[in-house]
C-alpha cells in the first residue's frame, strides 16, 4: 500500500495480516492469540451495530461532552502575525483530555464482551484517569499501570483516578515510564484475559486495539469539519492542522476526517517530543529515527542502539515520553502525507507561557509541543492560511512542573 483509499477511514486500509505498509501487525504470545481474534470479531460486529453506535453517540455527547469548541486564537494571531491561529478545544472533553473517547468505547465493549474488569496504561494520568471515569460510570473494577516517574510528576491524575476508584500499579522496571506501564499491562492481560478488558490508552500495541483507538479518538475531526464548513462556509484553501505526536491518538483523531483532501490544502505536521535541549535524549522516532523495530506487538518506527535494544526517552511532556509511535504514523510519513518535527522542552514551556499570556486558555504541555510549532512557523506564511492546533489536554496535571520550572 503506497497510498491512502478514498472513502475508507485509514484504520481499515491494513492488509490480511493487519499491516499498513511496512507498519503495525499483531506480534504477541500464542496466548494471546484467542483473546485479541475475539476482541476483533467483537468490535467489528459492535461498530456495525446501530444500537452501539447509538449508545456511543449518546454518551459522547450527554457525558463527555461533545462537541467541544473551536475558537480562533484573536491576540496570539495579532501578536504574532502572518496565519491565523485557530484551536480545537478538546480539553473541555469530561475530565479534560481526548483519552475520554477511547476509555469510554473501551468500557462499553468490555460490557458487551461480559468482562467485569478493565485494565490500561498510562503515562501523563490522563489515559488512566479517564479509564477510571469511564469504568466508575459503567459498573467497572479498574486497574491503571503507571511507571512510578510519572506517579510522582502527574500527581493531580493520580489523585483523581484513585478517587475514582481505581487501582495504581507501580511501575519500577526500565525508564519507570508509559513504555514499561505499557509492558506490565500487556503482562497482567496475558493471565487475566478470560474476566478482564485491556484497554491500550493510544493508536499503539496489536492491530484491534490502534483500530479501536482510532475510531474511538475520530470524533474529534468529525467535529471540526462540521465546524470550519460552518466557520468558513467551506474548506478554506490552505489549512494546517498541527498535533503533538507520542503515541499517536490525538494526532490521528485529529486528522482521520480530513485524509482525503490533498496536502497541498490541508496538511498535517505532527511534533514528537524533542527532550532537554542539549540533551542526545528525546522521545521523537519519526523525526530522528529511521528504524523499524517491534514494541508492544507492533512493527513501528521506534528509539533503539546500535544493537536494537529500545533506548530510553526523556521529555518534560509525561504523554510524548514514549520510544515508539503509532504504526498509523509510521505509515503517513512514509507515504509523505504528514510531516513530522520536534520541539524541545524549553520550546514547549515558552509556548506555554505565549498561549496563556495571550488567551484563556491552559494547554498541557503536550499540545504546548504542538503550540510552538504554529508559533514557530505563523509569522512565516500569509494571512489567508489557518494554522489549527488540538489543545488536547489542559494542564492542571501540570501544575507542579509548571511551578517548579517557571515559577
Amino acid at each position: 500500500m503506497k497510498k491512502i483509499k478514498r472513502g475508507i477511514s485509514l484504520i481499515d486500509q491494513h492488509d490480511k495480516n493487519g499491516f499498513w505498509g511496512k507498519f503495525g501487525g499483531n506480534f504477541i504470545p500464542e496466548t494471546l492469540k484467542k483473546p485479541v481474534e475475539d476482541l476483533a470479531i467483537l468490535f467489528e460486529k459492535l461498530r456495525k451495530d446501530k444500537k452501539f453506535i447509538y449508545e456511543k453517540d449518546y454518551h459522547f455527547k450527554n457525558w463527555v461532552g461533545s462537541p467541544t469548541s473551536f475558537i480562533k486564537l484573536e491576540n496570539l494571531t495579532n501578536y504574532l502575525g502572518g496565519a491565523q491561529i485557530w484551536a480545537k478545544v478538546v480539553s473541555e472533553a469530561n475530565g479534560g483530555a481526548h483519552k475520554i473517547y477511547n476509555a469510554t468505547v473501551h468500557s462499553l465493549i468490555a460490557k458487551k464482551a461480559g468482562k467485569k474488569y478493565i485494565v490500561g496504561d498510562t503515562g501523563a494520568g490522563y489515559a488512566g484517569k479517564m479509564l477510571s471515569m469511564a469504568a466508575k460510570k459503567f459498573g467497572l473494577k479498574c486497574k491503571i499501570f503507571m511507571g512510578v516517574k510519572d506517579i510522582k510528576r502527574q500527581k493531580p491524575n493520580c489523585d483523581a483516578m484513585k478517587k475514582n476508584g481505581a487501582e495504581i500499579v507501580p511501575v519500577y522496571t526500565g525508564s519507570q515510564t508509559l513504555v514499561d506501564a505499557v509492558s506490565e499491562c500487556m503482562r497482567y492481560w496475558v493471565s487475566n484475559c478470560d474476566t478482564t478488558h485491556m484497554c491500550v490508552g493510544s493508536t499503539v500495541g496489536p492491530n484491534i486495539f490502534v483500530k479501536i483507538c482510532g475510531w474511538s479518538t475520530s470524533q474529534i475531526s468529525k467535529e471540526l469539519l462540521i465546524q470550519i464548513k460552518k466557520e468558513f462556509g467551506k474548506i478554506p484553501k490552505k489549512i494546517k492542522l498541527i498535533n503533538c505526536v507520542g503515541g499517536g491518538s490525538s494526532s490521528f483523531g485529529f486528522w482521520n476526517e480530513f485524509m482525503h483532501y490533498s496536502k497541498k490544502q490541508v496538511e498535517f505536521i505532527g511534533v514528537e517530543a524533542g527532550g532537554p535541549k542539549n540533551s542526545k535524549r528525546h522521545a521523537a522516532p519519526l523525526t530522528y529515527g529511521s528504524k523499524i523495530g517491534i514494541l508492544h506487538g507492533a512493527a513501528q518506527y521506534v528509539n533503539q542502539d546500535t544493537e536494537g535494544q529500545i533506548e530510553e526517552t526523556e521529555s518534560i511532556s509525561a504523554g510524548l515520553d514514549y520510544p515508539g509511535v503509532s504504526p498509523l504514523h509510521c505509515f503517513l510519513k512514509d507515504i509523505k502525507r504528514a510531516r513530522y518535527t520536534a520541539a524541545t522542552d524549553e520550546e514547549a514551556l515558552s509556548a506555554y507561557q505565549l498561549v496563556t499570556k495571550y488567551e484563556n486558555l491552559n494547554p498541557s504541555l503536550e499540545p504546548s509541543h504542538a503550540f510552538a510549532e504554529a508559533i514557530k512557523i505563523a509569522p512565516k506564511l500569509s494571512n489567508d492560511t489557518v494554522i489549527i492546533v488540538n489543545s488536547c489536554g489542559d494542564a492542571q496535571k501540570d501544575r507542579d512542573i509548571l511551578k517548579e520550572r517557571l515559577g
